[in-house]
């Protein structure tokens, strides 16, 4: 159950970057306002996996898939590509959660 709510909250945040930047540094208030809402929802359920789940590794899951999310959200929808080097940087970020996981 903790688990879901980690994978829950990396999702309402990815949704909650990708409408921060559909807010267009907040000069259109309704995609800003969702994005800070959503990204106060997405801490209620990464505090509620605390009570299961260490918090190193709660935070590091909930922000490698953010992290992994919000650039294919970036690229599927407002064309953001990352060079091999960022890509590099995420597959790093990936075996970092893998290794701290199963310390």
């Amino acid at each position: 159950m903790y688990l879901l709510y980690v994978i829950l909250a990396a999702i309402l945040d990815i949704i909650a970057n990708l409408t921060l930047n559909k807010s267009d540094g907040f000069r259109n208030l309704k995609w800003g306002i969702l994005s800070v809402l959503l990204v106060w929802l997405a801490f209620y359920l990464l505090a509620l996996s605390l009570e299961g789940m260490k918090l190193a590794v709660a935070y590091t899951l909930w922000g490698s898939i953010g992290i992994l999310g919000t650039t294919i959200g970036g690229w599927v929808f407002f064309k953001q590509k990352l060079k091999p080097i960022g890509w590099i940087g995420i597959f790093i970020i990936i075996l970092a959660v893998i290794t701290l996981k199963t310390a």
